[in-house]
């Protein structure tokens, strides 16, 4: 026998039985030991290590049978805290929650600056008080994730943040020499294809995930795991071009399909046509409700151009699922039903479309739930979903 067979069996052992755990919610030993296909005396005793640890909790259950009262175990969602932080243009917003992925607490600092130099400053301030308040529990804040909107490489070095101007930045280096505690940073859009799969689509072992917000990124979850390319930066598909000599991009190409179908394209062409800067989510609602001709045309082409793009996505990766997020599709009536009926191409198989009901809150809930499946060492997680 190799030397350490014996606890690497241990190890995959309590991984399976956390996995059935957290997807039941609450299951007795001799429930655990069916799902699992482990014996009751290996159930008995991770159970017993796993309640010494304290990451599971026993209940007992009232019931009006003859017989001895069931005993239920669950994971103790007060055992620790998962920070998670979407670093974005303009504002960094912080969220932590249990183990359970329930929110615990949330805020958002407004930033003013670009700045690399100042903006650390500001993680390692709140980080450290977040490590400071928050010991109340057995193991404190057990992972902290940070959203990036831009290239991640597979070393989680910083490559490009296109709004903030940061090349090459690490990031996570300068955070863990500060705080002398592990961080993790992940491109944005895996994040909210991960919160995705975690708290919504737990069938799924094939998610895609398109953010329509400050330009297009995809999330890709395939075999339930993330899809990140050969450097990490798979998923800029808001730079594949859709128009041939189009308009021109920031990227050096032309024609890219973010220039017609994010939402940021809309906003700016809205501007223009309305001669208003800053044009609101509640203002293009309002040209929306009153009939607004101009605007409607607007919106009916970013739902072809969206289309487009989302047909050249399913006939790629023939996912189960896909997901948008865009609060401008939830505004725009029947928006779901046209870009459904737009992908109607016989060689484009996908399960289910969806329009994503965890709003601008995925990307964050998707660092938290990161942090929370690294913590408890599990291969697929299963969270339920509360707002």
């Amino acid at each position: 026998m190799i030397t350490g067979d014996a606890a690497y069996i241990k190890k995959i052992n309590r991984s399976v039985i956390m996995k059935e755990i957290l997807k039941a919610g609450m299951i007795s030993r001799a429930d655990l030991s069916k799902v699992t296909a482990l014996t009751r005396a290996t159930i008995s005793a991770q159970a017993a290590d796993l309640l010494d640890k304290g990451l599971i909790v026993e209940t007992q259950l009232e019931h009006h049978l003859v017989g001895r009262k069931p005993t239920m175990i669950s994971i103790n969602a007060k055992a620790g805290y998962a920070l998670g932080i979407d670093l974005e243009f303009g504002r960094i917003t912080f969220m932590l929650t249990d183990l359970l992925g329930r929110r615990v607490s949330s805020k958002i600092i407004p930033i003013e600056t670009t700045g690399y130099a100042e903006i650390l400053a500001l993680l390692i301030d709140h980080i450290a008080n977040y490590k400071k308040d928050y010991t109340d529990s057995r193991y404190g804040i057990v992972g902290i994730v940070i959203a990036v909107h831009g290239l991640v490489s597979t070393d989680e070095m910083i490559h490009y943040i296109p709004r903030l101007k940061w090349k090459q930045a690490n990031l996570k280096q300068d955070l863990e020499q500060a705080l002398g505690i592990d961080i993790h940073l992940e491109n944005n859009a895996n994040l909210s294809a991960f919160a995705e799969r975690v708290f919504i689509h737990h069938e799924t072992d094939n998610l895609l995930c398109a953010t329509l917000y400050s330009g297009i990124g995809m999330g890709m979850i395939l075999n339930n795991k993330f899809f990140r390319g050969h450097n990490g930066f798979a998923g800029e598909i808001g730079h594949m071009i859709v128009v041939p000599g189009g308009k021109p991009c920031g990227c050096g190409n032309q024609g890219c399909w973010e220039k017609y179908a994010s939402e940021t394209s809309i906003f700016e062409t809205l501007s223009a046509k309305k001669q208003i800067p800053n044009v609101t989510y509640e203002q293009i609602g309002q040209w929306i409700n009153e009939g607004d001709t101009e605007v409607h045309e607007i919106m009916e082409q970013f739902i072809y151009y969206l289309s487009i793009g989302l047909n050249n996505m399913i006939n790629i990766y023939n996912p189960d699922v896909v997901v948008l997020e865009s609060n401008l599709l939830r505004i725009y009536p029947d928006s779901f039903q046209k870009i459904k009926k737009n992908l109607n191409s016989q060689i484009s198989h996908y399960r289910d479309l969806f329009i994503s009901s965890l709003e601008e809150k995925s990307s964050i809930m998707g660092a938290c739930a990161l942090a929370i499946r690294d913590f408890l060492d599990v291969p697929i997680l299963n969270l339920p979903y509360k707002d």
